[in-house]
């Protein structure tokens, strides 16, 4: 589930883009801020196609601003950024993908009087499209989707905001077909609860693009039964309550487990796990098929749906033909693994 997103500190910080000292030669955009003569229509039409840079540009030209001006309000938002940078940015030359830079891109959509949200998600899109044009995980607005979709869901579930419950321990195990599909995941959780009456844990699915959630199937594993399903097609969302069969008292332990048959999208490129918030320790091994086995994977994260993805690390495809990753303590956020088959 995607999660609220963070406003910009108030302590400042120094934006220090490696990547764009690298390049060398004169900005004369340093000087004189981007091209003038933008219209409210032409900046409505850059934020809501994109891509980042051009969208940034048409922002800062709509205000009038020069970068040295841009500058100045963002240390006032207590972050500091070079001009240099502000203008590799808005060429294309570099896009800012650290926690830092993130944190200036939020606060250029406040002083550019621009809808929150609106630079961050071209981020998020442009990071979730390959190269070739092939995208290689869900966008932003699938995420809100399948967000005001869960909100519904679990109104009519009556899931509390609150659960009661704290993770203390979360493994999962993916299961990719044959024809690269997501075919299956089970979930173990050992948890706590935190306030009395905790009788039932409700579990989300969301599905690959194409998925069809009509077509999968859940059951009980261990230490619980299935309830209540639903499923929303538009979405690829699957909502599904398991029951405890005991009411926990604040402080007990619980451990239960639970499968969803998935398999019916086409081939599935990565795994994302989001955590709303902090918990214990969360595995995730990805087992392959000897007839699908990827040409490399990684994992990664994401500070929000909103943000573009970092934290990247090559995993190797043991003999097993499966890889994984282990968090200690998992923070707000997502993590995941992702692979290419080509």
């Amino acid at each position: 589930m995607p999660h609220a997103p963070q406003h910009a500190d108030a302590v400042a910080h120094t934006v220090t883009e490696a990547d764009a000292e690298s390049l060398t030669g004169s900005v004369t955009e340093a000087v004189t801020g981007s091209v003038s003569g933008v219209t409210a229509a032409e900046l409505d039409a850059a934020l809501r196609g994109g891509p980042f840079h051009v969208a940034l540009r048409a922002a800062i030209s709509a205000r009038g601003l020069p970068l040295q001006r841009v500058q100045h309000h963002l240390s006032r938002h207590g972050v500091k950024v070079g001009v240099t940078s502000l203008s590799y940015w808005q060429q294309g030359a570099r896009r800012p993908q650290r926690p830092e830079s993130l944190r200036a891109v939020r606060a250029l959509e406040e002083i550019l009087q621009l809808p929150d949200e609106s630079l961050i998600r071209l981020l998020a899109e442009n990071d979730g499209t390959a190269a070739a044009g092939r995208p290689t995980g869900r966008t932003y607005r699938s995420f809100l989707a399948a967000s005001d979709v869960l909100e519904k869901l679990f109104v009519e579930l009556e899931c509390p905001a609150d659960d009661g419950l704290h993770t203390l321990g979360h493994h999962e195990r993916v299961r990719i077909g044959a024809y690269r599909e997501l075919l299956e995941r089970e979930s173990q959780h050992i948890v706590r609860a935190h306030r009395d009456g905790v009788d039932r844990f409700v579990a989300v699915h969301h599905g690959d693009p194409g998925c069809a959630p009509e077509r999968m199937s859940v059951r009980a594993l261990e230490n619980c039964r299935t309830g209540r399903v639903r499923r929303h097609h538009d979405t690829g969302v699957l909502v599904a309550e398991f029951l405890f069969d005991t009411r926990l008292r604040a402080g007990d332990t619980f451990l239960f487990g639970y499968a969803v048959e998935d398999g019916t999208a086409g081939a599935c490129r990565e795994y994302v796990r989001g955590f709303g918030a902090p918990g214990g320790q969360y595995a995730l091994q990805v087992r392959f098929d000897e007839h699908a086995v990827p040409v490399r994977c990684h994992r990664f994260t994401r500070h929000s749906a909103a943000a573009p993805r970092g934290g990247r690390q090559e995993l190797a495809v043991g003999r097993h033909r499966s890889v994984h990753l282990v968090e200690p303590r998992v923070r707000s956020g997502m993590v995941g693994i992702g692979w290419d088959w080509e």
